[in-house]
């Protein structure tokens, strides 16, 4: 039975063990506290879904295989991306424990590390991290292996370890640069747009608009092949922050959707400063509307560890506009509610985030307002076209964003 020790951080300060188990159709795994960590005072539950207490925690994938792993080590494990290069660079056959303990530790989302009895990380992925000069080197990798993937296996290893736990299916790597850890966003072979322009403007558009957001910046601006850079935010001063994504946190299970209202209780249960993170995440759902995201699924929302066993909102991240007729959420806004993007919903749910119909006008309003004002120079400003800003302009000019305008 393959295992290993959970640790934490760079100290690799063991906090349980995980044992995973396959009969060749269903995966299990069992997760159990360290009876050190239990004792300790300064403990806390990696996860909601792994309360602190004695005996084994136990998940299993017999129709989605991913749900082998609960959810916190879920996200620590690679995505489609990452997957992928693995399965390619290891030659195939990977478990799900696999795809989490092989992948490399050095770059590995949280602070979670998965180690063997000799305390050394069991990843089998761990060429050095490149560094920002490294970028169009990386990038000619990426494209190389998206253009042929069955052929490259050389590339697929090189690009495997770099690329480490990042999440989504589009190609990315982990770079170091001016002393910090970075996700580097290449252009991919299939795109009809410039993402990576629109990701970089329009997170900027967000900090313009008062939102906590990850640094965001665009290398290679002027070539046809630009990188979006995307600052950790779980890596500070060296050390690794403990992360969950907003899936985890509701310990979701289903295919489907969930609801920002449901993230609002979790935010309740366990945030340092509870009504800062509402009136944060209501924010972010009137952002959502008014750039037309369409990337605002349950993991690309999430928690940093905060410390005495509590957690704060994570900086906003992956927030991709998205010009359509199809004006839908990928999370829905109240429990049980419609997926639309519809600013009276999101009004209608202010309460709900501890904001008065007032001051929800009034934020909604002010947001509307500045978008309006700075979109086109924001996407000009990242390289964008005059043809591709007119591309973007039904993201960013639409009926729900005239309703915002005129809120007050």
């Amino acid at each position: 039975m393959p295992e290993a020790i959970v640790a934490l951080g760079e100290g690799k300060r063991i906090v349980g063990r995980l044992r995973f188990e396959t009969d060749g159709k269903c995966q299990h795994s069992q997760f159990e506290y360290a009876a050190e960590w239990l004792a300790a005072p300064d403990r806390f539950a990696i996860s909601p879904a792994l309360p602190l207490r004695e005996g084994g925690h136990f998940a299993a994938g017999r129709e989605d295989i991913r749900s082998t792993l609960s959810g916190v080590f879920a996200d620590a494990a690679p995505d489609a991306w990452g997957r992928m290069l693995m399965t390619k660079a290891l030659v195939g056959g990977l478990t799900e424990f696999d795809y989490l303990v092989l992948s490399d530790d050095r770059t590995r989302q949280g602070a979670l590390r998965f180690l063997g009895e000799d305390m050394e990380p069991l990843s089998d992925l761990n060429p050095p991290i490149p560094r920002l000069v490294d970028l169009e080197r990386l990038r000619l990798l990426a494209q190389r292996f998206e253009r042929d993937p069955g052929g490259a296996e050389a590339e697929a290893r090189d690009l495997a370890g770099v690329a480490g736990s990042l999440g989504g299916a589009r190609p990315k790597a982990n770079v170091e640069g001016d002393g910090h850890l970075w996700i580097a966003k290449f252009t991919s072979e299939k795109d009809t747009k410039p993402v990576e322009r629109a990701e970089v403007a329009t997170l900027k558009l967000a900090t313009q608009c008062g939102l906590r957001v990850a640094e965001a910046t665009l290398e290679l601006r002027d070539s046809d092949h630009p990188i979006a850079l995307i600052r950790r935010f779980d890596r500070r001063d060296g050390a690794r922050i403990p992360y969950m994504s907003a899936r985890t946190a509701l310990d979701w299970q289903s295919d489907e959707g969930g609801y920002y209202t449901d993230i609002a209780d979790v935010i309740r249960q366990v945030s340092a400063k509870p009504t800062e993170d509402l009136h944060e995440l209501w924010r972010r759902i009137v952002f959502t509307i008014l750039v037309s995201n369409k990337d605002d699924h349950l993991k690309n929302h999430g928690f940093v560890y905060a410390g005495e066993d509590r957690w704060r909102l994570s900086p906003a991240f992956d927030i991709n506009p998205a010009p359509s007729r199809q004006r839908v959420l990928e999370t829905g806004i109240i429990q049980g509610g419609p997926f639309d993007a519809s600013l009276d919903i999101a009004l209608d749910a202010a309460e709900f985030f501890e904001l008065t119909l007032t001051d929800a006008k009034q934020q909604a309003s002010e947001m509307a307002k500045i978008i309006a004002a700075n979109w086109k120079q924001a996407l000009r400003a990242e390289g964008a076209s005059p043809d591709e800003i007119r591309i973007y302009a039904d993201a960013f000019e639409h009926d729900e964003a005239e309703k915002a305008l005129k809120a007050v």
